[in-house]
């Protein structure tokens, strides 16, 4: 039952933070020196993977009809709009095949409360300098229409920043949206779109790694999981999607330093 439970929640950390730009490394990090699964380490590290698939079903569901090329709720123009919408996403796609490059070597060189603790912080003191900032800037992109494959491209370098620990992956988007001039709403939904052929390359590979033969403990470990990181991310994006649209990202800001400075404590002093 302990697993089940350090599973639940576990599904619950990654339905959060996978949506919310406050790093799933550093709050998975703090998780693990409290939690423990009787499970090896090669599944821990598959297990921590797959949930997030678990996640990116989530955004399938909940805009399942804008992703949708083929509805016939649609005209013409709308599912030519949504056709060249998914071609933004496979150009921003583009730099994460280069970072795949990298990956392993990132994981093996960075992967350390320290690197952790100082992109919280780093990209918390950007999320609060670029929102400072853009209140006296008009936006350049407004809606996802007026988004050009330049700026998705962009985007998707910024994306890629995200391979380090601590930085997260929807943090290092949305704040490289936001710098380049892309409405709130926009960049967090964008960021959703450009999560799911991502996603599901890393899981995937993960899964191919550790392959397909488990144990009956850890496939239900393994449901459970999953289950629980889809529903609470579909109640972290309806959160988020109805927050920004009154609140900037300030306040995730302040958060990250806040997080930030705790796992630098913690594994400075207890580590």
């Amino acid at each position: 039952m302990w697993d089940i439970f350090v599973s639940i929640i576990m599904g619950i950390i990654q339905g959060i933070t996978e949506w919310l730009p406050i790093s799933s490394t550093g709050h998975l990090l703090l998780a693990d020196e409290f939690l423990h699964m009787n499970v090896s380490d090669e599944f821990m590290n598959m297990f921590k993977v797959v949930i997030q698939l678990a996640s990116v079903i989530a955004v399938i569901v909940l805009y399942f009809h804008k992703l949708n090329p083929f509805s016939p709720r649609k005209s013409y123009k709308e599912k030519v709009g949504t056709i060249q919408l998914w071609m933004k996403v496979v150009v921003a796609c583009i730099p994460s095949a280069v970072g795949l490059l990298i990956n392993d070597i990132i994981d093996e060189k960075l992967s350390n409360y320290i690197v952790i603790s100082a992109m919280l912080i780093i990209y918390g003191i950007l999320f609060i300098v670029i929102e400072n900032r853009n209140k006296h800037m008009r936006v350049r992109t407004a809606s996802l229409s007026e988004l050009t494959y330049l700026t998705a491209f962009a985007i998707g370098w910024f994306q890629v920043l995200a391979m380090i620990p601590g930085t997260s992956r929807s943090g290092a988007t949305i704040v490289g949206a936001l710098l380049i001039g892309v409405a709130r709403p926009v960049a967090a939904e964008f960021t959703f779109f450009l999560a799911i052929p991502t996603m599901i390359a890393a899981s995937g590979l993960k899964v191919i790694k550790f392959g397909f033969h488990y144990t009956s403990i850890e496939a239900v470990i393994l449901a459970v999981g999953c289950i629980v990181s889809f529903i609470v991310s579909v109640f972290a994006i309806k959160f988020l999607m109805g927050y920004i649209k009154k609140h900037d990202f300030k306040a995730f800001g302040y958060y990250r330093i806040v997080l930030g400075v705790v796992v630098l404590l913690y594994f400075g002093i207890f580590g």
